[in-house]
C-alpha cells in the first residue's frame, strides 16, 4: 500500500477556492497513486462530476482512485475503492457492490479495530484521528500514536493512520505501525505549492 493516501476533501478545497482538478493535478504531478475523494454535502451529480474530473486527470496513470461512503457512486464513477466509517454502509455490503477492489473502514478505539480486523471484505484499516484535526467538526477523540501502536497490534491488515498528519508528524505515524498515512489539510503549507509539499512527504516517508 503507498505509504502516501492523499485525501481531496471538497470542503477543504472549497475554503482554499481551488478547484477539484487542480488540486488532483498537482497530486498526479507529484507522483501520489493513492487517492481519495470526499464530498460531505454535495449530491450524488455532484460528486460524480468531480470523480469524472480526478479519473480524467490520472487516466493512463496506475492510481487506485477511493470513493468516500458511497460505493454505489463509486461503481458509476468507475473506480477501484471505497471508503467507508463507522455507521455507513457495511463493508461486506460494500463488497457486494464494488466487486474486486479496495475496501477501507474507519476505526476509532480497540473495540471497532477488533470488528474488522478478521473481516474478508475489508482490504484495509483506517485509525483515527491520530491527532488534533479541524478537517472534521464532529471528530472522534484523539486516539494518538499509542492508539496507532495498538491497532497495529490488533491487525495483520495495511493500517492507514489519519487525523491531524504534517510534515513534521508524519515519520513517527510510520514508526508507530502506520502502512499508510491519509492526508487533508496537511497538503497545504502557506507559501509552497501542494506539489512541493506532497514531493516533502514522499521524502519523509521513504
Amino acid at each position: 500500500m503507498p505509504r502516501l493516501y492523499c485525501i481531496v476533501d471538497r470542503e477543504t478545497l472549497d475554503a482554499r477556492a481551488m478547484s477539484v482538478g487542480v488540486f488532483a493535478r498537482e497530486l498526479r504531478d507529484a507522483g501520489v497513486r493513492l487517492v481519495q475523494y470526499r464530498d460531505k454535502v454535495g449530491g450524488p451529480q455532484e460528486v460524480l462530476r468531480a470523480a469524472a474530473e480526478i479519473s480524467a486527470v490520472f487516466a493512463g496513470v496506475d492510481a487506485t482512485l477511493v470513493m468516500n461512503d458511497r460505493a454505489d457512486l463509486a461503481v458509476l464513477a468507475g473506480w477501484g475503492g471505497v471508503h467507508v466509517g463507522q455507521g455507513d454502509l457495511l463493508p461486506g455490503d460494500a463488497r457486494s457492490l464494488l466487486g474486486a477492489g479496495l475496501i477501507g473502514v474507519s476505526t476509532h478505539n480497540e473495540q471497532q479495530v477488533v470488528g474488522v480486523a478478521e473481516d474478508e471484505s475489508v482490504s484495509y484499516v483506517a485509525v483515527g484521528p491520530v491527532f488534533g484535526t479541524s478537517t472534521k467538526l464532529d471528530a472522534e477523540p484523539v486516539v494518538g500514536l499509542e492508539g496507532v501502536r495498538r491497532a497495529r497490534a490488533l491487525t495483520a491488515k495495511p493500517l492507514v493512520a489519519i487525523g491531524g498528519i504534517t510534515l513534521q508528524n508524519a515519520r513517527s505515524v510510520v514508526d508507530a505501525g502506520a502502512d499508510s498515512v491519509a492526508v487533508i489539510s496537511g497538503l497545504f503549507v502557506k507559501g509552497r505549492t501542494v506539489g512541493e509539499v506532497v514531493r516533502d512527504f514522499l521524502e519523509v516517508l521513504r
